[in-house]
């Protein structure tokens, strides 16, 4: 089961703000920083989406709407339902964090390279992907303000204008000057994709540096972070089953199920970072412990059933009729198992 390398170097950036966090003009600088990185962030996110690829996909619709279902109304149904576990389970603090990861949008990447290994609907897993992370610019800072109210910023006009100048207007900036840019960012997205993750880093730096010098952090016990965890166990578990089983009952093709699954129980670490710092500003840290720690266990658990589907994909196809069956299945949504 792979350790991601990448949540290796968010907790080391962790270890060095609680050993060196930003105070005074420091802190400053480095808010100063964090928010002109998270504008950079949603510029790309905005640049490397097709357009064309998003109309295309969606032929796709009822596939996209389930997905799109799972991640903005499944999840947040289970996160209010763990209300129930505060205070004896989870701090509120904790809840609260809690209740953001099941607001924030799915992800892309993993997603497909979890579909391709499973042998499903890759195509329809990169359009899925792309649509919940388009429709979470929006989606995830409304969900947040309505559902954790004070604590994720409310509807103040000061929250608004945050939202609108720090996802919104960068975003819409990268699809406007996508036809000049595309082509440059397509030739270097290895070296835009380390500009993505660094920025993300600066902006745990600046969240865990302002909780340290807070004090926020004794507010959580080694015996409430187990506790997060066996929460968060189950309610992967419970989005896995529930992607799976009621794709099925849908009448949805294997190959659709498997994108369904995988697009459909999974929340971006990417996307709610930065998202995060703008929505929860001082508290960020405390917010993001919890999508942290999901996103580690979703690649874990996912890359286990990934690797079964791909086993089961093989003794599926051997079957002349079963393999017939699954050709014609491919998205179009007829059932194939």
């Amino acid at each position: 089961m792979p350790i991601d390398p990448y949540i290796l170097a968010l907790l080391g950036t962790v270890g060095i703000a609680a050993l060196l966090p930003a105070r005074g003009v420091g802190a400053d600088i480095a808010g100063g920083a964090s928010t002109g990185a998270v504008a950079l962030l949603f510029f790309l996110y905005g640049a490397r989406l097709s357009t064309r690829e998003a109309l295309d996909g969606l032929k796709h619709w009822r596939l996209h709407v389930t997905v799109l279902a799972c991640t903005f109304l499944v999840f947040p149904l289970l996160g209010l339902a763990a209300k129930g576990l505060v205070p004896y389970v989870l701090t509120p603090a904790l809840y609260s964090g809690f209740l953001f990861l099941t607001l924030v949008p799915s992800t892309i990447q993993s997603s497909i390279a979890f579909t391709s290994m499973a042998r499903g609907n890759v195509p329809a897993a990169i359009c899925a992907g792309s649509f919940s992370s388009l429709a979470g610019i929006v989606l995830t800072p409304l969900l947040a303000a309505a559902l954790l109210g004070s604590s994720g910023g409310g509807f103040s006009a000061d929250s608004v204008l945050k939202i609108v100048l720090q996802l919104l207007v960068p975003f819409l900036a990268g699809q406007v000057l996508r036809r000049w840019i595309g082509g440059f960012i397509a030739r270097h997205k290895k070296v835009l994709s380390l500009v993505d993750r660094g920025s993300i880093l600066l902006v745990v730096y600046t969240a865990f540096s302002e909780g340290m010098v807070q004090g926020i952090w004794h507010q959580v016990t080694p015996l409430r972070l187990g506790a997060l965890l066996g929460v968060e166990a189950v309610l992967l578990a419970v989005m896995l089953a529930l992607t799976w089983y009621g794709a099925k009952k849908m009448g949805f093709g294997r190959e659709d199920r498997i994108a369904i699954q995988f697009a459909g129980s999974k929340k971006s670490l990417a996307a709610g970072l930065p998202m995060a710092s703008v929505l929860f500003g001082a508290h960020a840290s405390l917010a993001v412990l919890p999508l942290m720690l999901f996103h580690q266990m979703q690649l874990m658990v996912c890359a286990v059933i990934a690797k079964r589907r791909s086993r089961d994909a093989q003794d599926f196809v051997t079957e002349p009729s079963r393999g017939e069956e699954t050709r014609t299945a491919v998205g179009t949504g007829t059932r194939s198992g």
